[in-house]
């Protein structure tokens, strides 16, 4: 029997491995990369801790090779969603009356085990099934997985150490209860990290999991299921489906047991979830928790004092690693025209030397976008700009699908601020710049305000501290995540809490205590050692 008051280890962020040329790492994963290479693996459903077979097999590719086949896994229907449902709810009561600091040792495992014997299992598995290079995956799908797992516990302990006042006499006490039936969670491809977080941040507070992820991570969301197995998380805790969003999440959200939805993708998709979980709100027991962090519009602004070497870096490996298909890829720049000449200059340096190509080749920097609809969605942009009188394509511009999904670096230089790739999501390789006039920067800071619906992250590059100041101020709505000479990617658990507002999402941050209060529902207990015995109060006197 618990008796003690458990601290947990003090997180720190996992060391990110340089995998450099005759590295122990980079030999171990290149032999891990052509062991999963040579393999076929059969993926099925995991449910109540079983494997679930349909029968109906889908292949997962390489997006850089889509002809090889990884794997395929098997899609599912309505009935194994309600299997899902039925089994999460069935493991909810022991889940829930678990000590926490044994939920705490689960996930602790888990980092450890990342750490160590799955670290290359999980980054082999995203770079060939998501296309990322390994520096890409290393931090994603080890360093940023490890970190939420670790930093998620410490947040866990804080929010069950924060205790009101009691007052002579009485004894209050605040318990943080698990929500009251399951949490669906909808994952994305483009990170393996979030994919793990959003169903293990759920579970660590005590709550039951139906999990979808994106079809193109299905082949590392197949490892994952096996670190948490390994780590000794129970059957029915979470549990993995696969198959059409539409048909899922009719289930999900048709459950009077739907107790709320961990989101990260398209906006469209979230606004119709919002909207469904509305129209049923009588039907559900609470009324749900809605978290998603969804699409972005990011920004890079320069001002006329800028650092031209850094900004050019900035607008390169901001817009350009991973293909441009991070949440809080830059999409969109701002150069001063005293400015332009120099960074253009410098970015010409910088694409000269970039490579694209297959992930098992450590030198390539660009790798392939996700799949033949990215693909086309890129190109069509591109083929936009190419016919418009008031945009410009000056860096790239190529696009090339018969063996991988391969879409150059590619740079849109426009007149126009509203211009469409100015405005609308892509999520692809792919920047446009508008040069405003040097002396304009105010006016074009509106614009940069006022253009995008959405509001997740954004950078300013200035060596003014009074201009830093003032675009600061003035762009407090349009990033959650804010960078000062800094390109607008790259938060890290603990140290930048991850999500934006506007049509950017929920911000419930990521990677935050913010975000576990989201998947506890409070009690307060209020204990009198000695209760009166007569109603009279002094004024009746």
């Amino acid at each position: 029997m618990s008796n003690g008051v458990f601290t947990v280890p003090k997180a720190v962020n996992e060391p990110i491995k340089s995998y450099a040329p005759n590295s122990p790492e980079r030999i171990s994963l290149q032999n891990k990369l052509k062991e999963m290479k040579a393999e076929q693996v059969e993926m099925p459903m995991i449910i109540g801790g079983k494997k679930v077979t349909t029968g109906n097999l889908k292949n997962v590719v390489c997006p850089h090779d889509h002809n090889h086949v990884l794997g395929k896994y098997h899609h599912g229907t309505k009935e194994h969603v309600n299997l899902a449902i039925d089994s999460a709810l069935k493991a909810a009561p022991a889940w829930a009356n678990l000590s926490w600091e044994h939920r705490a040792s689960i996930f602790l495992k888990a980092s450890e085990l990342l750490a160590t014997t799955f670290r290359d299992t999980l980054n082999g598995s995203t770079m060939l099934g998501q296309s990322k290079n390994v520096f890409q995956a290393e931090i994603d799908s080890a360093c940023e997985l490890i970190d939420f797992f670790r930093f998620n516990v410490q947040f866990m302990q804080k929010i069950y150490e924060e205790q009101p006042i009691s007052s002579p006499g009485i004894w209050n006490r605040l318990e943080h209860r698990p929500l009251e039936g399951f949490v669906f969670a909808l994952t994305p491809f483009n990170f393996t990290s979030i994919a793990g977080n959003l169903p293990t941040s759920v579970a660590l507070m005590g709550n039951v999991v139906v999990w979808k992820p994106s079809a193109t991570q299905v082949y590392s969301a197949h490892f994952l299921m096996e670190l948490f197995k390994a780590a000794g998380l129970p059957d029915g805790v979470i549990n993995l489906v696969y198959g059409k969003g539409s048909e899922i999440g009719d289930v999900v959200f048709n459950s009077p047991s739907f107790a709320g939805v961990h989101f990260t993708g398209s906006t469209g998709v979230f606004q119709g979830f919002w909207k469904t979980i509305g129209q049923n709100i009588e039907k559900y027991k609470s009324y749900p928790r809605i978290v998603g962090e969804t699409g972005g519009k990011d920004f890079i602004f320069a001002h006329k004092s800028a650092d031209a070497k850094a900004l050019a870096v900035a607008m390169v490996r901001g817009s350009f690693e991973y293909q441009g298909q991070k949440c809080s890829a830059s999409s969109r720049a701002y150069v001063p025209s005293n400015l332009w000449e120099e960074v253009k200059n410098h970015i010409a340096e910088d694409l000269a030397e970039i490579k694209m190509g297959d992930v098992e080749d450590f030198s390539n920097f660009v790798n392939a976008v996700i799949d033949e609809a990215s693909f086309d969605n890129c190109k069509n942009y591109i083929e936009h700009a190419k016919n418009s009188s008031d945009a410009k394509i000056i860096f790239g511009g190529n696009c090339e699908k018969t063996k991988g999904y391969f879409v150059e670096p590619t740079i849109i230089q426009t007149t126009n601020p509203k211009f469409k790739s100015m405005c609308e999501e892509i999520f692809g390789p792919i920047l446009t710049v508008f040069v405003y006039d040097e002396n304009k920067f105010e006016e074009t800071l509106e614009i940069v305000n006022t253009t995008s619906p959405y509001a997740l992250t954004g950078a300013i590059f200035a060596e003014d501290r009074y201009v830093i100041e003032v675009a600061t101020k003035k762009l407090s709505q349009a990033a959650g995540n804010f960078y000062i000479n800094d390109k607008p990617t790259g938060a890290v658990v603990g140290q930048q809490p991850f999500g934006g507002a506007r049509a950017s999402g929920t911000n419930d941050k990521a990677g935050s205590i913010l975000n576990l209060l989201r998947w506890v529902s409070p009690r307060s207990i209020k204990e009198t050692f000695v209760p009166p015995k007569n109603y009279r109060y002094p004024f009746l006197g």
